[in-house]
């Protein structure tokens, strides 16, 4: 037979049955390892021995057992990942369909007077209650020619949004050049996907550039969590953030958020000097 594991031997290299590779004998090495640190045992690398030159599972320690559990789990990841895969390259049709136009039966209309975009009905519907109670209005029911406008999308945005909803994820360069205005959209058409999948990424690349734009944009969504999150960094930072060219346009703007930043800096200072 092939390596238990990774099935990758050659017919002429096939070893006896439960037996593994050397890449594979590293990798269990490692897993044993960390069972150990669990369940304390110091002779579990007896799992493994050698015979007849070659590296065999042996199931005559009990400690044996935690190890074929690992393998198990690892093969169920395996198996979960695999079904995931094929699940995402069929439902990747629905982008086929939106962007060959295969009988799209409504407009979508930017905001500033860009080409509309054609799209599904029931796949709008199905993504958003706004959506649905906008498609369901008078004025929607009849031709396809009949368009529904998102005014704060301009051209661009909107591709991306409709593509976001037939996709459920978008290239990187998009994401980080449309989260802002995507995560508005997706507050406002409670697009609750969107709207963890804009969270996620705002958190993963907040830095002192940004923490102004994403605390100003998780106010407007009303975002408590990232709101927080955005609020400590700038505290954390707030020599390299009030100082830099943009806080004072920021502050003139958002003043309301200005007092949050003062209240939340002086709180700071505050416990810092009780934890003394």
């Amino acid at each position: 037979m092939d390596c238990s594991i990774c099935t990758t031997m050659p017919f002429i290299l096939r070893p006896p049955r439960n037996t593994i590779c050397a890449a594979c004998y590293e990798g269990a090495r490692s897993l044993i390892s960390l069972i150990n640190k669990f369940d304390g045992d110091n002779n579990n690398h007896k799992c493994i021995e050698k015979s007849g030159g070659n590296n065999v599972i042996s199931s005559s320690n009990p400690s044996c057992k935690g190890f074929a559990n690992v393998l198990k789990w690892v093969k169920e990841m395996k198996d979960i990942e695999e079904e995931v895969n094929d699940k995402m390259s069929f439902l990747g049709e629905f982008e086929v369909a939106f962007r060959d136009e295969i009988h799209t039966d409504i407009l979508v209309k930017p905001g500033n007077n860009g080409p509309p975009i054609p799209a599904h009905r029931a796949l709008l519907a199905a993504k958003s209650e706004i959506f649905k109670n906008m498609l369901d209005s008078d004025g929607c029911k009849e031709a396809p020619n009949e368009a529904i406008t998102l005014p704060e999308l301009n051209h661009e945005e909107l591709e991306s949004l409709l593509n976001f909803l037939y996709c459920g994820s978008l290239p990187i360069d998009k994401v980080e050049k449309h989260v802002y205005s995507l995560s508005v959209a997706a507050d406002k058409y409670e697009i609750h996907f969107l709207h963890k999948f804009c969270e996620r990424q705002m958190l993963n690349s907040l830095s002192s550039s940004n923490a102004l734009d994403i605390l100003e944009i998780s106010d407007v969504c009303s975002n408590l969590t990232l709101k927080d999150t955005a609020l400590n960094f700038i505290v954390k930072n707030m020599e390299d953030i009030v100082f830099s060219s943009k806080f004072e346009a920021f502050a003139l703007k958002n003043p309301h958020l200005s007092v949050q930043i003062t209240r939340a800096s002086l709180m700071d200072i505050k416990n810092r000097r009780n934890a003394m």
